[in-house]
């Protein structure tokens, strides 16, 4: 599949700038001569007409505006700050002719391409380039069609939407359908899925990535590819190989899964003080990966003040499908310890358990889902992961706890796995955590823009992180591509990466599916158009 010969149009000139800071903009000559041949060369390339006004947001256009669309999905604040190299501009695509035009003419005017569609990169590496110079970022939120297709249990939805939305149209088609994929309503689809897409049915399900029939990309030629086009080894790829490697997802055609019309919710919080010796949560430790498929909870590790001191506290976050009866009587025989109740469950629907396991604020009305729009601030922040095979004895969880008090807003997050997380094998997608995993952690500081010591935060967290390797995966030590983590590693300025740097913090994601990922981005981007700090290197750019 190519690209349709383009009609006559007329070009509008805007002058760019490519090189500014965050608050002081200055127009250089050569950058208001590359945006005019960028806009050109669309023109050529395109038969859909894009609107100035509407697709391209330029600082020396509008500096105002730039700054807004810039920020505007941008999750982590640590990446908007004016030391951070800014894009020369941003562009939003109408129509995928639009995506693949950009690539033939990034190509040809040697410009580098950020690809954003939901900004939730815990690097920033989707509008953000340290380096590449110039860059600039492509924003396909105005690509977010949905398409559900109950008859056939299917649906295609475009990279811009978000996984509320899916959800959200998911459920005006039917109640008792869903899909498995993310815990937070405001993750971009597109590049969601790439890295794998957990959430509260992953136990029963799978990912979301372990639920896609077709998808469209465009390619490094500029060339829109679906699954039979691309071949089953770049569609492998694309299914948990992380973005901005293969091409540029425009759309997926994901299964839907069967729901319940009735599951049950709950959130049972314990402090320090409430869990002597932590026996409830060594009893979830040994219980979480073997309850019924049907049943997740996770545990969310926060601070909080106690009589003029600090604790720590463990909430058991829970999504449960079915209903209350049958919840009482898999938690009684399986994990009594943590005492619950049936007025601590909430039954409700399956759309509602999105809306309440993203952190909603109760009976808040599920259209919430159609914002794209996270129920909490954003903020500074760094992240980190870990999976975990052995339960964690009770020294071990002690140290955490004492580490915990120590940090300002720490949070940390465990994941059950098991049920079919353990049955897929670990070459199906290139997401290789699967059976001897019991839970996933996620190490989170975060801290407002007022508080300058970003230093001190990250090296906490990097602290806590060297405590628990005892305790942890290793041989590698695995970690979660979509909690990306520049920590482990990156590939150097330019198109010459290294298999064997890139092997370090690969493995740690993919494990030996790392060795097929750079077989596949060897045969279908030889040249490395498709980079950034941490993308799958091409062999042929060895040293």
């Amino acid at each position: 599949m190519g690209i349709s010969k383009p009609s006559p149009a007329f070009s509008f000139l805007l002058i760019f700038a490519l090189y500014f800071s965050f608050y002081t903009i200055t127009p250089t000559t050569s950058s208001a001569s590359l945006q005019d041949q960028f806009i050109n060369c669309l023109h050529k390339n395109t038969h859909v007409s894009f609107p100035l006004e509407s697709t391209f947001f330029a600082p020396a256009k509008n500096v105002s505006m730039f700054s807004e669309v810039l920020q505007s999905t941008a999750q982590n604040l640590r990446y908007l700050t004016k030391s951070v190299p800014k894009p020369g501009f941003i562009f939003k695509p109408l129509h995928e002719s639009h995506v693949q035009a950009s690539i033939i003419c990034s190509k040809k005017l040697g410009t580098h391409v950020r690809v954003r569609s939901g900004g939730h990169d815990y690097e920033g590496l989707s509008y953000v380039s340290e380096i590449e110079k110039p860059f600039i970022v492509m924003d396909l939120s105005k690509l977010r069609k949905v398409n559900i297709n109950i008859k056939d249990n299917s649906g295609w939805v475009q990279a811009g939407a978000t996984v509320g939305e899916l959800y959200y149209r998911i459920a005006e088609k039917s109640g008792v359908h869903g899909f498995p994929a993310g815990l937070c309503s405001s993750l971009g689809i597109g590049g969601h899925i790439t890295g794998g897409a957990y959430g509260s049915m992953m136990r029963k399900y799978g990912l979301g990535a372990d639920n896609v029939l077709d998808a469209k990309i465009v390619d490094a030629n500029g060339k829109i590819l679906d699954r039979k086009a691309m071949g089953e080894d770049t569609f492998w790829a694309i299914r948990g190989g992380a973005g901005g490697s293969f091409g540029i997802i425009l759309e997926w055609k994901i299964k839907l899964v069967p729901v319940p019309k009735t599951v049950t919710v709950f959130t049972v919080t314990k402090t320090l003080q409430q869990d002597p010796g932590n026996k409830i949560l060594s009893k979830w430790q040994m219980v979480a990966d073997k309850l019924v498929d049907e049943l997740f909870i996770r545990v969310i590790f926060n601070v909080a003040a106690n009589n003029g001191s600090k604790t720590a506290t463990t909430s058991y976050n829970a999504v449960f499908l079915g209903n209350k009866g049958v919840l009482m009587k898999v938690m009684n025989k399986s994990f009594p310890e943590l005492g619950l109740t049936p007025k601590d469950c909430t039954e409700m629907s399956w759309l509602e358990s999105i809306v309440y396991i993203s952190g909603f604020a109760s009976r808040t009305p599920t259209k919430v889902l159609l914002q794209g729009k996270s129920p909490f601030p954003k903020n500074n922040f760094k992240a980190k992961s870990d999976f975990v095979k052995k339960p964690i004895p009770e020294s071990g969880l002690k140290g955490i706890f004492k580490k915990l008090l120590k940090e300002d807003n720490p949070m940390m997050i465990w994941n059950p796995y098991g049920g079919m997380m353990a049955k897929i094998p670990e070459s199906q997608i290139p997401f290789p955590h699967r059976k001897g995993v019991i839970f996933k952690i996620q190490y989170v500081t975060n801290w407002p823009d007022s508080d300058r010591r970003a230093s001190r935060h990250i090296k906490w967290i990097r602290d806590l992180y060297s405590f628990m390797t005892p305790y942890v995966s290793t041989n590698p030590r695995q970690a979660y591509v979509n909690y990306r983590d520049l920590d482990l590693g990156q590939n150097k300025k330019g198109c010459k990466s290294t298999i064997n740097q890139a092997q370090v913090w690969g493995a740690s994601y993919f494990k030996d599916n790392f060795k097929r990922l750079v077989k596949v981005k060897t045969k279908v981007d030889p040249n490395n158009f498709f980079r950034h700090e941490q993308s799958i290197p091409p062999m042929l750019v060895q040293n």
